[in-house]
């Protein structure tokens, strides 16, 4: 299972594969990304997952990768990052529509688009608004050596993606370097 519960950009992100720890592309399948969104179906709008859909996340992917991983150096992101990003908010722009009930008015946002452009535009949405906030000067790659997953540093200690799994692992590696002899 992916690890969810990061800002979602970062969540994107980490469905890239690991070779290193034996972890696949959770995007490699239509299936996977299926699996992916239905994890996120609260900060996601609902598609119906092709191969071309797909090929498109892992694309969005690899520019949102390349600009997170700028930001965990202190670099700029690439200017390739920045035009896919911007490309796809293209894709789907949003407008406000007033609406009126019993309770009084109401501002719906409304995303035009194709489902495909419609969630790559939230993820670009996503990803923009992440980077041009205070987080992501927070942004950390685990410290575990064989993961490269992200985190956004929300407690000043936080070493690791996930404190029960390479948190975990890297404390028994060391407990057993330690105490071999």
């Amino acid at each position: 299972m992916p690890l969810v519960g990061e800002p979602l950009p970062l969540d994107f992100v980490n469905t890239r594969p690991q070779p290193e720890r034996g972890v696949a592309d959770q995007f490699g399948t239509a299936e996977g990304v299926g699996q992916w969104l239905l994890l996120e179906a609260d900060r996601l709008p609902t598609v119906r997952v092709t191969d071309s859909v797909r090929d498109a996340l892992v694309s969005l992917r690899l520019q949102v990768g390349a600009a997170l991983a700028a930001i965990v150096t202190g670099a700029r992101p690439p200017s390739s990052a920045l035009e896919c990003l911007n490309l796809a908010l293209q894709g789907a722009p949003t407008h406000s529509q007033l609406r009126w009930d019993a309770s009084g008015a109401h501002i719906d946002v409304i995303r035009i688009g194709d489902e495909c452009a419609q969630l790559l535009a939230t993820l670009a949405e996503a990803t923009v608004e992440y980077l041009s906030s205070d987080l992501a000067a927070k942004t950390r790659q685990c410290e575990a050596p064989d993961c490269e997953l992200l985190f956004s540093l929300t407690h000043p200690r936080r070493r690791w993606c996930s404190p029960t799994v390479c948190g975990n692992r890297t404390r028994v590696a060391r407990y057993y370097e330690k105490h071999k002899n």
